[in-house]
């Protein structure tokens, strides 16, 4: 039994999909079905942080603001502490709002570039009412020591900053409304290697200190690892393996979270591991292969894989796997 067994989850999915149309014309039945997200059932617990991982394209992004709600789902069902949010419109979901927040790859499209830091996050105060007048002051001093940034800097455009400090302002900005949950899509992508480790080490950090939960969305799984207490790996709009952080990366079950890990840059002193090189690029999701997702870039791949579909089952308490013949 697991630990995550005793307690409620915080966010929910069952069977969660979202399609686009595209190509659409004004006559009738023109457009195309982008299969972007198919069937995602999933749990977030608290105090956890759930990392999202899968090659671009992947449909990571377009889950994330599914389970923030900022894309309406096309079918299947969200629900945020018990409660459904799946079709609720946005009066119903502001008080959701509040306590579940997203923080974007380009700090900078973000940020308005005209309006001061101050403004910026003391806005989101005003709106949600979180502090009388005379106490905003003080909290935007607190939110800033916070994510480690000066209360000076309070006064300057998001322009003179560095790309790493305009983030550190983004995240202070999703805390000033006191969020349960946080979605960080690639938040750590576009900046210096050198100052990912540091951006990571403060989203852990805030996790501890203040309790929060984080979906941690990224294609670079080195820096998953590091996050993350459980990992779900996607390929081409669905969960292929899912499962606690540290015996996924030791021994991955499906052969795609097999191959990725595979290419993962190994110390000198660690020896060499084996690479597992993928053929042919990712499926477009306007048509996807029959049966198993992956299997034309599969090396295990028979005529099963082609034309059935495998589900994402309990392999046992710590792993879940979508493979007729998981490693």
């Amino acid at each position: 039994m697991t630990a995550h067994s005793q307690r409620e989850p915080i966010l929910q999915t069952q069977a969660l999909t979202k399609h686009f149309t595209v190509g659409k014309t004004m006559w009738p039945g023109s457009g195309r079905t982008l299969y972007a997200v198919e069937d995602v059932t999933l749990a977030v617990y608290p105090g956890e942080t759930l990392g999202l991982v899968g090659e671009s394209g992947s449909g990571k992004s377009t889950l994330g603001r599914c389970l923030t709600r900022l894309y309406d789902i096309t079918s299947g069902q969200l629900s945020f502490e018990g409660q459904d949010i799946s079709t609720a419109g946005e009066g119903a979901l502001k008080p959701t709002r509040r306590s579940m927040q997203m923080i974007f790859q380009d700090p900078s499209a973000s940020l308005n570039p005209r309006r001061r830091v101050r403004d910026i996050i003391g806005e989101v105060l005003q709106v949600h009412r979180l502090r009388p007048t005379g106490e905003i002051n003080a909290r935007l001093g607190e939110l800033m020591d916070l994510v480690g940034l000066r209360a000076e800097y309070l006064d300057r455009y998001p322009h003179e900053f560095s790309g790493g400090q305009r983030q550190r302002i983004g995240i202070a900005r999703a805390l000033a409304v006191e969020p349960k949950l946080i979605v960080a899509d690639e938040p750590v992508s576009a900046l210096d290697v050198s100052v990912q480790a540091q951006i990571v080490n403060l989203f852990s950090d805030l996790r501890q200190q203040l309790n929060l939960t984080y979906v941690f969305i990224a294609h670079d799984l080195a820096v998953v690892r590091q996050i993350s207490t459980r990992v779900a790996v996607m390929y081409l709009g669905s969960i292929v393996e899912l499962g606690e952080a540290d015996a996924l990366f030791s021994k991955p079950r499906h052969p795609y979270t097999h191959a990725l890990i595979s290419a993962i840059p190994q110390p000198k002193n660690r020896g060499r591991r084996e690479r597992v090189l993928l053929t042919g690029e990712i499926p477009s999701p306007l048509d996807p292969p029959k049966g198993c997702k992956f299997s034309p870039r599969c090396p295990h791949a028979t005529d099963r894989c082609r034309v059935e579909r495998p589900v994402l089952q309990a392999l046992d308490d710590e792993r879940s796997v979508a493979c007729h013949y998981p490693l």
